[in-house]
Order: C-alpha cells, then sequence, then structure tokens
C-alpha cells in the first residue's frame, strides 16, 4: 500500500503560509548561499590552506520587517500574543493538534520555504528515538508526493550518527536541498558528544562547525520536551537561521503564528471523534472494599493512597484518599462497619519492586492488589467490549476496503507473556483475549466477515534486553530502537488486509511518535486505573482513517475512536479536561475574555471583525445575563435561553449572533466526548421514506447538475488594473544595521552599541525577474492578458522599486478580481434524472448512533431523530417539528454536495411545505441573511448554491430562523 496526501487542505497551507509569510519581502532565490571559509592557522603571514565549510542560508531581512510580518501574520490567525523577536528571538511556534498532520506540515513548509526563497539546509531536531524514527518514516512514505509537488527538486535526508560525522561534510557543501534529523541527546553535552569533539578526518573542525557554518532553518518537533537550559544552549549552538516550533503541547508558545487546537481539530473534524466506553465493578457495599492505588516516601514521609468506600447520607461511595501510618480506616470512612476490626495502617513499605501496605489486622496489600473488589473482571469485561467494537467497526466499513486496528496499552509485558527456559507462554491477558476472541467471533460468523484464526490476529511490540527478551521500558532507552524499527517500518503492511495482525499489545513503545490512522479502539488494561496521559491514549488512534488505496476517508459517521477505561467516564472527561488546560491554555466551560475577536459583525453597512475590547464588552453582557459566572464558566442558562430562543447579544453584534454563539458552544466539552455506553441507535422512518410524495421531493432536490464559467477578459482587465491602481504604495526594503563592542570580562560576554542603528534603502534592482511568467505561473492567465493589466494599472514604475512586493501585490489583486468574476458567470445545467439515490439514506441507518444529548426526536424527517450539532441547530429542527405548514424535512446529509469553483457546497436543510399547495425548498441557516455581510466564501458558495437550485427549479434561500425559512421566494 502507498499512502496518498492531500495537497489542498486548508487548514495545512494556513500554516505552511504562516511560517512563509514570516519572509515576505525576502528576494525569492536571489544568491542565499555563500561560501562560508575558514583559516585553519598561518605561518608568517600566509595561508596554509582554506577549506569550504559549506554553502549557507542567507536571511536579507531586517528585524523590524520580520516583526512586522510577524504581527501582520498574528492578526490574520487571531492570535494574541505580547511576545516579539527582540524579547524571544527568531524562534516561532505552530500549534498543531495531534493526528492533523504536523509532520506532513512541517516537511512541505521546508520544501515550500526551499521553493520560494531558495533555503537549503533544514534540521529536524527530535527529543526521543519514537519520534526520529516516526520522522525518518513520514520522509520515506511522503518523498514521492513532494517530489510530485515540487517538481522533482532533488533533496538529500538522513538521519545524523556520531559514527558517520563525515555526512555533515556533505550536508554543508551540497548545493542541494537537506534535511537532517538529529536527537537532541546526541548534541547537548559538549564533553560527551563526538559532534563537538576535534576531527582529524573533518580537517581539525568540530563536525558541529560544520552545520554552523550552514546557518540552517532549525525544525523542533516536540520541542516542549526540549526546554531545559542544556537543551536551548544546544539548539543555539546549531547557529539556526530561525527556529520552527510545531507541537500540540507548547510550553512557551515563542512568537506562535499559528494555531490549531484540539477544539477546532474536532470542530473541523479533522480527527477522530472519541467515545469512552467505561467499564467499572459496581462493588458489593457490604465487602471490605480496599485497592492500593500509589505508595511514596518523599523525605522519609511515607503515604499510601487508596481507594475505598466512604459512608455518606446518599449512601456508599467510592473515594481516593492519602493515609499515613496509624490512620484508622474505620474512622475515615465515617465509620463504615467493614473497616471496623483492625484496619489501621501499620506499615507502609515503599521499596522498589518491593512495596505494600500492612494494616493492624494482619492483612497485607501489595502496590496495585485490590480486596473486595473485581480486578480480574474488569480486565476481561475490557477485552471483550473491545473485541466487540473491533467486530462492530469491522461490519460498518465492510467493502470499503478499511482495515481496523485495535490497540491495547499494558503496564506489565508478563501481563501478556511470560518467558520460560523453553521459550515462553502467554501471560494471563493473552490467555483470556484468545478465550474471549473466540467466544466473540462466534458471534458474528454469519454476518460475512473475514474472522481469521485468534493465534493470527494478535501481537505484542514490546522492547528486548541483551538476551532477547521483551521487558518493561520506559519507552526512551536504547533497547527500544529495535522495538521502533519494526513498528514504523511495518506501518503500511498493519494497514493491508494481506497482513493478519489487528489487535496489537504493547507496554511503552506506542506512547509517543506512532500512530496508525486505522485505530479505532483504544484499550488500557492495568492493574489500576491508567497513568498514561490521556491525550497519550487518544493521540494513537486520533489520526484520520486509510483504505486499501492510501486514501484518507472523511466518513464523521466512520471517524470515531472508542476509548474502552476502566474508570468512569466523567473520570476520563474530567482528566482529559485537565490536560487540555494544562497543556494547551485552553479551559473547557470557562468562557475566556478574549473568545470573540475576529468574528464579523456589520455595522452601518461595512463589516468590521470583533477586537479585544469589543469581545471584552460581550463578555461583561453575558455575565450580567447569567450565561456565565464571574470566572467565565459557562452557566446551564446558556443552554436554556438557546433552547427557549432568548438568547441575545448587544445590539451593534446582533449580526453575529450565531457565530458568537457556536463560539461559546465551542467551550463546551459535553460537545466533544461521547459516553459509548449511552449511544442511541437510530432508524429509518419508513412512514416518510415510503411516502410517494417524500420520493417525488427528494428526486426534485437532488437532481444534480453541471457548472461552466464565463466571464469577459476585456472586464477582467479592466477591474484588475484598477485594483491594482489603487493598491498601497510599494516601497524598498530597508537595512538596518547595529554596530556594538563586545566585551569579554570576567563576569562574562557582553555587548555594547556604540552608535546609532544605521538605516539604508536597497536601490533599484538592477535585474528584474520575469514577471509575466511569475503573474502567470500564480494565476494561470494568458502573458498577454497579464501585460494588459499591467499597462493599464499605471503602477509599472514601482516594479524595480521592490520587485517582489509588487508581484505579490499585483497577483493579490488579479486573484481577488478573478474569484470574484467566476462566482459571478458561473452558470449551472441540469442534469436529467441524475440524481442522489435514496438508496443512499438507507445506507445511513447503520451510521446512526450518536449520544442523547445531540439528538431531538422527530416524525417528520427519514430517520426517527435529527442529529443536532449545535444549540442554534437544535432550536431550528424543533420549530419545523412544530410547525404544521411543514410536512416533512431533512438535515442535508454529508455527501449531498453541490460542485462548486470553490470547493463543494452542502446545504443544510431540505424542507416541504405544505399549505394549499406543495412547495420544495432549501434553506441554509446563518446568522443573516444579509449576503454583504457574510464572509466571503460562504456567500460565495450561496450565490452558487442560488444559481444551481434555480437550473433545478427548486426554491432556495438563506434563513435565520424556521419561521423564516418558510416564507416562499419564489411564486
Amino acid at each position: 500500500m502507498q499512502l496518498k496526501f492531500d495537497a489542498n487542505q486548508q487548514y495545512q497551507l494556513d500554516a505552511i503560509d504562516a511560517v512563509v509569510g514570516l519572509f515576505k519581502g525576502q528576494e525569492e532565490k536571489s544568491g542565499f548561499f555563500e561560501n562560508v571559509y575558514s583559516n585553519e592557522s598561518t605561518i608568517f603571514g600566509l595561508s596554509i590552506f582554506q577549506n569550504v565549510l559549506g554553502l549557507q542560508n542567507e536571511l536579507k531581512l531586517n528585524e523590524e520587517t520580520l516583526q512586522e510580518n510577524l504581527n501582520l501574520i498574528q492578526r490574520k490567525n487571531n492570535i494574541l500574543s505580547e511576545d516579539s523577536i527582540k524579547n524571544k528571538g527568531l524562534n516561532f511556534s505552530i500549534e498543531m493538534e495531534t493526528g492533523t498532520g504536523k509532520t506532513y506540515i512541517y516537511l512541505r513548509t521546508a520544501f515550500e520555504l526551499n521553493k520560494i526563497y531558495g533555503f537549503k539546509k533544514f534540521i529536524i531536531v527530535v527529543p526521543s528515538v519514537a519520534i526520529r524514527e516516526g520522522v525518518l518514516k513520514s520522509i520515506e512514505i511522503m518523498k514521492e508526493h513532494f517530489l510530485k509537488l515540487y517538481n522533482n527538486v532533488p533533496f538529500d535526508y538522513f538521519v545524523y550518527d556520531s559514527k558517520r560525522v563525515a555526512q555533515l561534510r556533505s550536508f554543508a557543501s551540497s548545493n542541494e536541498m537537506q534535511i537532517m534529523i538529529i536527537n537532541i541527546d546526541s548534541f547537548n553535552k559538549k564533553d560527551n558528544n563526538i559532534i563537538h569533539d576535534l576531527r582529524d578526518q573533518m580537517g581539525g573542525h568540530r563536525p558541529i562547525e560544520f552545520i554552523q557554518a550552514t546557518y540552517p532553518i532549525v525544525i523542533m518537533d516536540e520541542p516542549q520536551n526540549m526546554e531545559s537550559v542544556k537543551a536551548k544552549e544546544a539548539i543555539d549552538s546549531l547557529n539556526p537561521l530561525c527556529t520552527l516550533r510545531y507541537s500540540a503541547t507548547h510550553r512557551d508558545k515563542y512568537n506562535l503564528v499559528y494555531q490549531l487546537d484540539p477544539v477546532k481539530a474536532f470542530q473541523m473534524k479533522l480527527v477522530k471523534k472519541i467515545s469512552v466506553n467505561s467499564i467499572l465493578a459496581e462493588n458489593d457495599p457490604t465487602r471490605a472494599f480496599l485497592k492500593v492505588e500509589d505508595i511514596k516516601n518523599e523525605n522519609n514521609k511515607f503515604t499510601v493512597k487508596l481507594a475505598f468506600y466512604e459512608e455518606t447520607k446518599g449512601g456508599p461511595k467510592l473515594k481516593r484518599k492519602q493515609f499515613k501510618k496509624g490512620d484508622d480506616l474505620f474512622i475515615i470512612s465515617k465509620e463504615r462497619e467493614e473497616y471496623r476490626n483492625g484496619f489501621i495502617i501499620d506499615e507502609i513499605n515503599s521499596r522498589p519492586g518491593m512495596e505494600y501496605v500492612k494494616f493492624s489486622n494482619g492483612v497485607r496489600l501489595r502496590l496495585t492488589e485490590e480486596q473486595g473488589g473485581n480486578r480480574d473482571n474488569i480486565v476481561k469485561k475490557q477485552i471483550r467490549e473491545t473485541i466487540k467494537a473491533h467486530f462492530e467497526k469491522e461490519m460498518q466499513v465492510k467493502g470499503m476496503g478499511i482495515k481496523v486496528l485495535s490497540l491495547f496499552f499494558l503496564d506489565k509485558v508478563e501481563n501478556y507473556r511470560i518467558y520460560t527456559a523453553d521459550g515462553y507462554q502467554l501471560g494471563k491477558y493473552a490467555m483470556w483475549f484468545e478465550e474471549i476472541y473466540s467466544q466473540v467471533a462466534h458471534e458474528y460468523e454469519n454476518f460475512g466477515l473475514d474472522i481469521l484464526p485468534v493465534e493470527r490476529v494478535h501481537n505484542g511490540y514490546f522492547a528486548m534486553d541483551k538476551k532477547g527478551l521483551f521487558k518493561n521500558t520506559t519507552g526512551n532507552t536504547k533497547d527500544d530502537e529495535d522495538t521502533y524499527s519494526l513498528i514504523m517500518k511495518e506501518k503500511e503492511k498493519l494497514l493491508s488486509f494481506d497482513n493478519p495482525l489487528k489487535f496489537i499489545f504493547s507496554h511503552s513503545a506506542l506512547r509517543e511518535g506512532w500512530d496508525n490512522p486505522n485505530v479505532f479502539q483504544i484499550c488500557t488494561i492495568n492493574e489500576t486505573v491508567s497513568t498514561i496521559k490521556k491525550r497519550q491514549e487518544i493521540g494513537r488512534g486520533l489520526r484520520l482513517p486509510v483504505d486499501q488505496e492510501g486514501n484518507r476517508v472523511f466518513d464523521e459517521y466512520i471517524n470515531n475512536l472508542v476509548v474502552v477505561a476502566n474508570e468512569s467516564y466523567e473520570e476520563f472527561v474530567s482528566m482529559l479536561q485537565r490536560e487540555f488546560e494544562e497543556d494547551c491554555g485552553f479551559v473547557f466551560g470557562r468562557l475566556p475574555l478574549d473568545a470573540f475577536v475576529g468574528i464579523c459583525y456589520s455595522k452601518a453597512d461595512d463589516e468590521f471583525e470583533i477586537n479585544r475590547e469589543e469581545s471584552e464588552t460581550i463578555w461583561d453582557h453575558l455575565k450580567t445575563e447569567g450565561f456565565i459566572g464571574n470566572d467565565g464558566f459557562i452557566l446551564p442558562d446558556f443552554s436554556k435561553s438557546i433552547q427557549k430562543d432568548t438568547f441575545k447579544v448587544p445590539e451593534q453584534f446582533a449580526t453575529a449572533t450565531l457565530d458568537i454563539v457556536t463560539r461559546i458552544e465551542q467551550h463546551q466539552i459535553e460537545n466533544h466526548i461521547d459516553n459509548a455506553n449511552k449511544k442511541i441507535k437510530g432508524h429509518i422512518n419508513e412512514d416518510v421514506i415510503l411516502d410517494p410524495e417524500f420520493e417525488k421531493f427528494w428526486n426534485a432536490i437532488s437532481t444534480k447538475t453541471v457548472y461552466s464559467v464565463n466571464y469577459s477578459t476585456d472586464e477582467l482587465i479592466a477591474r484588475a488594473s484598477k485594483g491594482i491602481h489603487k493598491m498601497e504604495k510599494i516601497t524598498p526594503l530597508k537595512l538596518v544595521s547595529y554596530f556594538a563592542d563586545i566585551n569579554i570580562e570576567d563576569k562574562g560576554v557582553t555587548a555594547t552599541l556604540t552608535s546609532t542603528p544605521n538605516v539604508e534603502y536597497s536601490s533599484r534592482a538592477d535585474q528584474l525577474p520575469d514577471i509575466l511568467s511569475y503573474i502567470q505561473n500564480k494565476v494561470e492567465l494568458t502573458r498577454k492578458t497579464i501585460f494588459e493589466i499591467l499597462k493599464q494599472s499605471g503602477r509599472i514604475e514601482e516594479f524595480p522599486v521592490n520587485p517582489q512586493k509588487f508581484m505579490d501585490a499585483v497577483v493579490k489583486e488579479i486573484r481577488d478580481v478573478l474569484h470574484q468574476m467566476i462566482i459571478e458567470g458561473i452558470q449551472y445545467e441540469k442534469l436529467d434524472e441524475i440524481s442522489y439515490e435514496m438508496s443512499l439514506l438507507r445506507e445511513d441507518e447503520n451510521k446512526l448512533n450518536f449520544a442523547k444529548e445531540r439528538i431531538i426526536p422527530t416524525k417528520k424527517s427519514v430517520y426517527d431523530y435529527i442529529v443536532c450539532d449545535s444549540g442554534i441547530e437544535r432550536k431550528f429542527a424543533e420549530d419545523l417539528e412544530d410547525i404544521k405548514d411543514v410536512k416533512y424535512f431533512v438535515k442535508l446529509p454529508a455527501w449531498f454536495k453541490v460542485p462548486t469553483p470553490i470547493g463543494n457546497y452542502n446545504p443544510d436543510w431540505a424542507i416541504l411545505k405544505e399549505n394549499g399547495k406543495i412547495v420544495y425548498m432549501i434553506r441554509e441557516t446563518k446568522s443573516t441573511t444579509d449576503k454583504l455581510k457574510l464572509r466571503i466564501s460562504e456567500s460565495d458558495k450561496i450565490e452558487c448554491g442560488y444559481k444551481h437550485f434555480i437550473a433545478i427549479g427548486v426554491d432556495y434561500d438563506v434563513a435565520t430562523s424556521a419561521q423564516e425559512a418558510l416564507i416562499t421566494k419564489f411564486t
């Protein structure tokens, strides 16, 4: 199998553009590489020899221009930051949620920087073996994609190896694009890394000098794991042109330029939705249940964390607390009779591997042990639920070419595999798995699934010791390398039906750096509640799946990750929420003051974006109305006001009400995670779908069309030249030099500025690039048309002042005009007897499985409930259900698409109105019906929607409410 990559995902392009835009104003490919020489030594003033260390990237922009570019990018991406280049240096952060293609983005960014500006030296710094192997594998599987995308640009890539330091000479001297991957541990210790040693084979140089000479662009993968003082010094020692920092969990967001946080990723359906299947034991409250969860010795203060039952007014409740020697569980449990006799802590032993707690009655429990509980039964139930979920997913995707994988996390290798003198035998979890798999598989034998023998479908991936035995490790040791090599290099094989492996058991090898797009179930079967971070757990399965052809699958009904947990749904959600808050600074349930920055609203026939001050005004209004508390947490009255249609915002922002509501709902955690145990199965409403009137209605609204575009070249020239004539004045490149004396003293090295900065403006360019070819490559018009546009604009004389800036500005103006004229000139033609088949609605029935909170029951639609993604949609659907004139209505499925030049358009609702006569309607719900007040992309797709539905004779319009939706546009 060869994985395929979509080069046109907008969020990825935006992340790439954010970095590329930092260097706006830099001339394109203007010889950014210069030889860097080093005089080894001299005798009597004569040089013995000169050695070319390498070719270097060269940055020609000054700090002021870079800061202006940074500010522009941050405003564009709605990022509020007090950082600056002055206090953070040329460090730039890009936040990409796990599973959204972070590695693809930074690799393609390197190719884009090479294409546009000619930069050729790139170093990817990683914190661990796992991530290093993952990056290497990514380059290997993406290589063909990038070569096709970038016109077969020659490039070389390799992993730094201290045994092959001579590779650094090639890295430095090559005129091809170079990508080196290096682990931070390979160069962060000056006294213990070969890279810092003087080497005869390197001409008496230290290997790192060859890197330093190239002025490389450094890309840090997971920089939060490289924030120590030594790590920072090590990065600086590379002498980077700039440092690009990519992570989902930055500790310090140095000059943040792009942000795709977990909420955005889930909202945009860029990752799988998460469901939690909680396996809990309903313990007999008459038994003395106890569980040892942790034992500590901090400064000779011994404590033990116990799970136990406490008496409350509502009955026994499970609690977890820290205890010390002498504590009486009977008293602490508020006198539960089960703990009366001798449950006083007598001894706590914290010796590693021998931890236990002993009570005065002689009961002794080791770490993770429990009494009175059902640990083994819980694990067996977890395994059973995971296998069942696996088979259910295989049934759902049957015939779609999607292989389903399930992943088990273990805390001990011996629970899966036990080594003996004769080899090894199955551990208790593996034996339970084989027993349960055989039982569950029997239940699915008649469903047409490819059920393989149990011994072929599961295997473990663990680190080996020197004797070749698998062992428990942290995931960052040398012993882990063989494990990573095995699983990383077989990533595509795991996705193929030719490989029988479907269930993967791992200790620590898969905690970071590895994920597989087709993991749909993750089960943590530990002796105690999982200590692995929730984001690490779900991160292994968030990526969208692929089929046997390597194509990414975007079906939101299929893209669901089930986490089978040995803790309550509430506990899992609480922990995940806490991690989002700690790792990302994003607080679910709490509305930040700047929540509404960037939302568009209309005032005096003009459009504005909400700024920080206006966002705070809205926030204060919400607090006054009782929708949020003083601490910003969203209160129940908010959801109630949406249901009752009483929610209001300050009058001046009324046109943005829908977007404001959506932004608030994005901060409610219940909108992001479902409880897998509380799903409701939907069913076809046979009374509706078998009604001949509905069939006639469906055939009418689903008729397909084909579009063509007509526009006048003369009008294009006139409008584009007018736009260019009005654009801002082109200014020359400004160069600033700073002169300072370096002072070397006992207290350290300092610099003293000895003169005021010297500012120069670059002169008009002597050699000008081929402007017609450059613009033609960007906008795909004929050279003759481009020439006429430039000629009539009256601005061509400014071209030599700053050629690159002029060309980019011209391209933008032409693109804007061309885009608008395409939309204006589009025409749709009806394709008779070609439509979306009604059978597709029946096929979707198997995908209807949603949390109760997201649905409303209905008797007027295709299914017995409508799935709502927001409070606004819920209110709209409830009103349609209640209005007598509405006979049928459908929330149109994702596959119901209208083709447009700017991407497929999926309308919101189809309505059959019956009041004297029958009217077929398609309605789009927006916060305003004024097209001038909508974003350009929204307005353009709506304009295409009008023309498509006019072509097939269906009433189409934009509405802000169900009542408004029923107003007939055409008579």
